[in-house]
């Protein structure tokens, strides 16, 4: 959150330093493409130098933004040029917000910080699209719903910046089932199914600065519904549905950014669930182990266990661990709700503390968080 980010800038002079080294290149950094910078009133707060009121800026909260950029012309145009959330993700001030869809094409948000349930705007597309599984991802300030339209697979990405959906660049490798990640403006997209049903291998990395789709290295093994995340600045790919016997794949797979290769991790994949017989595939077999990372710790929730389980890599382990963010909900004959609980990492007693609570009809079909 922003307010954990400016504890550590706080007690830390070494980021302080390098704060004020990125906020004089600002004016330096392409002042033709900002209107704002330009402008009679590129002061932004009056009487405060650029540099000093862009300061001020980023301590604000990403829901202050929206008021924020109706104050000025200025301020409108460095709000929607993303140059905040880049300076934010560079001094390590993050909030994260829910996004999540229990409506085929209505998607909301939620800010943990002011408690506040959000609705989006609603995709305009035909109606193949609606009826279509979907897949929602988070890299950076956009949002990308993956379907289909008619039978091929389409894109629509939402900005957070223009608070707008527009049609996304198709990947070189359509595909659904897949698996994802994200770090900073990049998203790496591995394993899946084409369009004849081929359980995958390969990968794809977007950036959301350019737009683009850029194929890299295929993983080891072919595999579909498995899970992902980054961890120290690696790539983790856990579990899956392989090609033989259409069995859990019990290795996990790491791919290195710096030297662009994939390494795989045996026995890395949670042991079945004790409930289940030797002879017996686990009864989460057909779906992606729900995984994430806290301070570069990689935690996996077992809900037929109803523990979460966290992942040693040194010894290749899993054992219980402390807890994170969770959103689900309870329907019964129609009614029920939403509900986002969350648990911080810490030493001592483990306990779930409920964030926040909303009715619901349907349960939640999407859900992604995005940290910017």
């Amino acid at each position: 959150m922003a307010k954990k980010g400016v504890k550590v800038l706080k007690g830390d002079k070494k980021k302080e330093k390098m704060e004020d080294m990125w906020l004089a290149q600002i004016g330096q950094r392409e002042n033709h493409r900002y209107a704002w910078y330009n402008s009679k009133s590129s002061l932004l707060i009056h009487q405060l130098r650029l540099d000093i009121s862009i300061n001020c800026l980023l301590r604000c909260t990403r829901s202050d933004y929206g008021i924020i950029a109706t104050l000025n012309t200025s301020f409108h145009s460095l709000i929607q040029s993303g140059e905040l959330y880049k300076l934010r993700r560079q001094m390590g001030i993050v909030e994260h917000w829910v996004y999540f869809s229990c409506n085929l094409l209505v998607w909301e948000a939620f800010d943990p910080i002011h408690r506040r349930w959000m609705h989006m705007p609603k995709i305009q597309t035909c109606e193949s699209f609606m009826c279509s599984d979907k897949e929602l991802l988070a890299v950076e300030t956009q949002l990308l719903v993956f379907g289909k339209e008619i039978m091929y697979p389409t894109i629509y990405k939402y900005s957070i910046l223009t608070h707008t959906w527009i049609s996304g660049m198709r990947m070189h490798r359509p595909r659904c089932l897949f698996t994802s990640a994200s770090l900073g403006e990049i998203r790496i997209i591995t394993g899946g199914c084409d369009l004849h049903r081929n359980i995958l291998s390969s990968a794809e990395l977007y950036n959301s600065e350019t737009g683009r789709w850029e194929t890299i290295p295929r993983m080891n093994k072919a595999r579909k519904m498995c899970s992902a995340v980054f961890m120290e600045g690696k790539f983790y790919v856990i579990g899956g549905i392989g090609v033989e016997s259409l069995k859990t794949i019990k290795s996990g797979e790491v791919y290195d950014l710096k030297t662009k290769t994939w390494y795989e991790i045996p026995n890395m994949y949670p042991a079945p669930n004790e409930r289940v017989r030797p002879t017996e595939e686990p009864l989460t077999a057909d779906a992606p182990p729900p995984v994430a990372v806290v301070n570069d710790v990689l935690y996996v929730a077992d809900h037929v266990l109803k523990q979460v389980k966290k992942y040693d890599k040194e010894k290749n382990l899993w054992a219980c661990g402390d807890q994170l963010m969770i959103i689900g909900g309870l329907r019964v004959l129609g009614a029920g709700f939403v509900e986002i609980n969350s648990w911080v990492p810490k030493e001592g007693h483990l306990e779930w503390n409920l964030v926040a609570r909303k009715p619901s009809s349907s349960f939640v079909y999407n859900c992604e968080v995005m940290g910017c």
